[in-house]
């Protein structure tokens, strides 16, 4: 199948083939006619097949057959995500499929001054893509007004609704035109988010082209069992390979991401942050440097990475698993994306290890384990005391770090017993 088949225009047309669009994804082909005939739609697909277009596409053509003389524009169609960063990779794909029509796409984002976004919404745009705290706030300020809005996306449905954002979802849909066309549009829809999505969707088509909260064969995952304490000294042993160009690294807290920065630079490793305490031009730099491989790793909070969509990622590290399984799917479609190959590895402790058990069970797949490295999981039942020198596997050859000025942590484990002394081993990071 070809986009010309999908009955789209030919200005969208036009700038599809200008980007080096020909075929459709599968969400693509099966959403944009249930989009374009104003049916309400509920999307499950996996990260990195294409949402964003599946939306676009349609509600471009939508709106450019429906297209008023006002001097003004009115914002006629609101596209809502959870990141900033993922909101202006948004706006990016509107303004390249439409640039061959007549509608104006505008974003807006909070950590940033407003003026530049109030005098966008002044001049008039038909299309508005916002994060929801700075939404709110405009509409408070009689800046923006959302009654004549046609077309409503909740992109990444699954995050703004279950952690958090369902008050700030609610006072939107509370204000918006009760005759309008929804979309909900996620990676992971959970049964009770599909109950709630149900009632704010009006007799919506569902399409789900893949199963739910699966993760996608290009890509390899593997597990490494590791004490918490030991997790730094694990993560400059991978990186000493250099056919590792970037790696995008998980925390689950900003501090977090902030203390890997400080020990990846300690061992000139250029690394950076981006997480929800960065000012939105640090974060955007740090994004760019990352694209431009200036910087190797770039370490991020799960929040912060939703818009980060960077060709040809070969790696992904979860530096800790993260404590709900479907943010797992979204970690991982990081890499592998549009057909190509990835590498997924996640650093596991024990205290970590029922979050496996639950992604495991989710995705319908056993993790392969790498038992092969320096520094194999010694306390299988770790109790909480102040720190935890690395401790290394006595017999594996290569060079012991520099040992870090250490922190007092005091969710540290303290290994129970020193590790037996196994053979020599090969080391599996050499294989790839």
């Amino acid at each position: 199948m070809q986009f010309h088949s999908l009955n789209i225009i030919e200005p969208i047309l036009k700038s599809l083939q200008e980007e080096g669009y020909t075929t459709p994804t599968p969400i693509q082909a099966q959403a944009i006619p249930i989009v374009l005939k104003g049916t309400d739609l509920l999307g499950c697909a996996q990260t990195g097949t294409g949402k964003t277009a599946a939306f676009a596409i349609p509600i471009l053509q939508l709106l450019s057959a429906n297209h008023t003389n006002e001097k003004k524009r009115k914002i006629r169609s609101l596209i809502v995500t959870p990141t900033r960063e993922l909101a202006i990779q948004i706006e990016e794909s509107f303004k390249n499929y439409g640039r061959h029509t007549n509608l104006k796409c505008t974003v807006i984002f909070g950590g940033v001054g407003q003026k530049a976004q109030t005098d966008a919404l002044d001049r008039g745009v038909d299309i508005l893509v916002a994060t929801p705290g700075r939404l709110l706030d405009l509409m408070n300020q009689g800046f923006i007004t959302l009654k004549d809005i046609e077309i409503f996306v909740l992109d990444e449905a699954d995050r703004m609704l279950d952690m958090g954002f369902i008050h700030d979802v609610k006072k939107l849909v509370a204000v918006l035109p009760q005759k309008r066309q929804s979309l909900f549009f996620s990676a992971t829809m959970p049964s009770e988010i599909v109950k709630l999505a149900n009632t704010i969707l009006r007799n919506p088509l569902k399409v789900e082209v893949t199963p739910v909260s699966s993760t996608a064969d290009t890509i390899n995952q593997f597990v490494y069992f590791v004490d918490k304490g030991n997790k730094n000294a694990l993560l400059l042993d991978i990186l000493q390979d250099k056919n590792i160009k970037t790696v995008l690294v998980f925390t689950r807290t900003k501090h977090g991401a902030d203390k890997v920065v400080k020990v990846l630079q300690k061992a000139n490793i250029k690394a950076e942050a981006i997480h929800g305490n960065k000012a939105q031009n640090a974060r955007q730099r740090a994004l760019t440097n990352f694209k431009d491989q200036t910087t190797r790793v770039l370490v991020a909070t799960d929040i912060a990475a939703r818009g980060i969509d960077v060709d040809d990622l070969q790696y992904v590290i979860n530096f800790e698993m993260p404590n709900i399984s479907e943010t797992y799917v979204h970690r991982i479609g990081r890499t592998g994306r549009a057909g190509a190959k990835g590498t997924a590895f996640s650093f596991c402790h024990a205290e970590e290890k029922e979050y496996l058990k639950d992604i495991e069970k989710l995705i319908s797949k056993k993790i392969p384990v790498i038992d092969e490295h320096a520094y194999p999981l010694i306390d299988h039942h770790p109790v909480k005391v102040p720190k935890q020198q690395f401790q290394r596997n006595p017999n594996h050859n290569r060079p012991k770090p520099t040992a870090e000025k250490k922190e007092i942590n005091h969710n540290s484990p303290t290994p129970s017993s020193k590790p037996s002394s196994p053979k020599p081993q090969n080391k599996w990071y050499g294989k790839r």
